[in-house]
């Protein structure tokens, strides 16, 4: 059913695993657009109360595919393909944070630009004591987009999102916990089965009021979220045009 992905289904849980080893899991359109429908299809489940997000024991995911990430400074494109195009990471984060069941992200490895991006849609992080994340994007020459810096500002307050976006700093499991940024930090190579331990945990609880907690929590910490982050489209096709972002971008592919 998707070419890159894939998933197992045990009881009313479901983990899904990204497929692309040999780019570790980076994040195409085509990529994309599977996570965000896997997360609309799973939502439609009244059986399924947990989903785990993972990627392998290498990594999560090492971000947006810079080769994909060139259309949008394409400029045969129209603006409209172009904002569509921006939008497909926006698109598939919100459709994650907006299920109804309990989502973990379970990482080995890093979490990279738009793969800890689509960790934080989900409501909580579990990470390997060796791995790492970070947010390169400014780096790049593009801004953080997708919806995360509300989502940083939910999770860490303004001073500590602003460090992490603008720094591009790489971040080691035990200061991703401390930071909030992460929930749990588990022993190499066990993210996974820390995540499944927790599902258990989420699995004994009455579903109905899970789901009503999780969406009265969402409804509190995301109210302002897209009066904040509607624009990001249109800053990253402005940016990706820009002489400076087409040179950091083009010293990133080398």
């Amino acid at each position: 059913m998707y070419e890159h992905l894939v998933l197992k289904e045990q009881g009313r849980l479901v983990e899904v695993h990204l497929n692309r080893p040999q780019v570790r899991h980076a994040l195409s359109r085509a990529l994309m657009r599977e996570i965000t429908a896997v997360a609309r299809a799973l939502s439609e489940r009244t059986d399924i109360d947990v989903v785990i997000l993972t990627g392998d024991a290498r990594c999560f995911s090492a971000g947006a595919d810079l080769n994909d990430a060139q259309a949008w400074a394409d400029d045969s494109l129209s603006t409209v393909q172009r904002r569509d195009m921006a939008g497909t990471g926006f698109r598939m984060c919100k459709a994650w944070e907006e299920m109804p069941q309990i989502t973990i992200a379970a990482i080995e490895g890093y979490a990279v630009g738009g793969g800890l991006a689509l960790s934080l849609a989900c409501d909580w992080r579990v990470l390997a004591q060796d791995a790492f994340v970070s947010l390169p994007e400014i780096a790049l020459g593009i801004p953080l987009t997708w919806g995360t810096i509300p989502r940083l500002v939910n999770l860490l307050g303004p001073a500590k999102a602003k460090r992490l976006t603008i720094l591009c700093e790489r971040v080691a499991a035990p200061e991703a916990l401390s930071l909030g940024l992460v929930d749990y930090v588990s022993d190499k190579g066990q993210a996974m089965v820390r995540a499944q331990a927790l599902a258990a945990q989420t699995l004994a609880q009455p579903a109905a009021t899970m789901r009503m907690s999780k969406e009265s929590v969402n409804a509190a910490a995301t109210a302002l979220n897209h009066a904040t982050s509607y624009m990001a489209h249109d800053q990253i096709a402005l940016a990706a045009s820009s002489p400076e972002s087409r040179a950091a971008r083009g010293q990133a592919l080398r």
